[in-house]
């Protein structure tokens, strides 16, 4: 089948990784900003970030047959530098404009600080203002904070800023959190990855209470321990456990080209070639 991975970090991954993800059907993928290994000093760094994200991996990813959009933003994990931040989301409005930019993300929060918040609310303005989806990133449960306690101050902002909720995925959620999105009309993000978030058999669970409806799944694949073509892996699971092909087609594909539709600017070329890697020239 034909898989849309509506949330990668492709500039962490090699052309292997490409290959197998080709090889295994994924067509799209969508990469949204994130933090790098190192926090940013200046603004022009995240700027030549987001033009790397736009242009370069795109037209990485195109050699191996796979169409590359990209989320762009400040990540909750360099909010805390405030006036850097702030000085970036002043200059990034020709990002978003960007023919291959189709949502602002992820933000929301790491560790739940005002900071966050306030780069939060700003981003969320500059959604609006650019008619963009967002991709809102819940924090991870730590010592020193609550994902479920997250999530909920994150749909309060959400509520008070009042855009349209189609447009909005709140991501990474679990069991403990999905009774809070569930209750709203944003959609439901689910993450398969390993350690950190969910495997395919919790994602299997989380599907038969709540329904397909309004639900993204994603691997998230970055510089840790993750798996690129861990979608293809969960389509395969659920075969196994009695969902069906339009079901499956619904959640790995369906579901995401109806999110990242919103905007015009998505429009997927999902029959591309994959080109012999010995005939490619630099």
């Amino acid at each position: 089948m034909t898989i849309i991975e509506p949330h990668i970090h492709m500039l962490s991954r090699t052309t292997d990784d490409y290959m197998a993800m080709y090889a295994a059907g994924i067509r799209c993928v969508v990469e949204p900003s994130f933090w790098q290994g190192a926090n940013r000093r200046h603004a022009g760094t995240f700027f030549d970030y987001f033009q790397l994200s736009l242009e370069f991996e795109h037209t990485r990813a195109l050699r191996y047959g796979i169409d590359h959009f990209s989320c762009i933003s400040v990540n909750p994990k360099e909010a805390e530098n405030l006036p850097l931040a702030l000085e970036t989301l002043a200059g990034i409005g020709p990002y978003l404009d960007h023919p291959r930019c189709v949502c602002v993300g992820e933000i929301g929060f790491n560790r739940i600080t005002p900071n966050e918040e306030l780069v939060f609310q700003r981003q969320l303005e500059l959604a609006k203002a650019h008619a963009l989806p967002v991709l809102v990133h819940t924090p991870h449960d730590t010592p020193q904070t609550s994902k479920k306690d997250g999530v909920a101050r994150l749909l309060a902002i959400l509520r008070e800023f009042a855009y349209d909720p189609s447009l909005i995925v709140v991501d990474h959620n679990t069991e403990e959190t999905m009774p809070l999105t569930r209750k709203t009309d944003y959609w439901a993000g689910l993450t398969v990855y390993p350690y950190s978030k969910l495997n395919p058999r919790r994602v299997v669970d989380i599907l038969r209470r709540w329904g397909l409806e309004r639900v993204t799944v994603n691997s998230s694949a970055d510089w840790g321990v993750s798996d690129p073509c861990s979608l293809p892996k969960t389509a395969a699971f659920m075969a196994e456990q009695g969902f069906s092909p339009a079901q499956i087609q619904q959640l790995l594909f369906d579901n995401p080209m109806a999110f990242y539709s919103q905007t015009p600017k998505f429009k997927p070329r999902l029959d591309l070639p994959s080109i012999d890697p010995a005939t490619y020239q630099r």
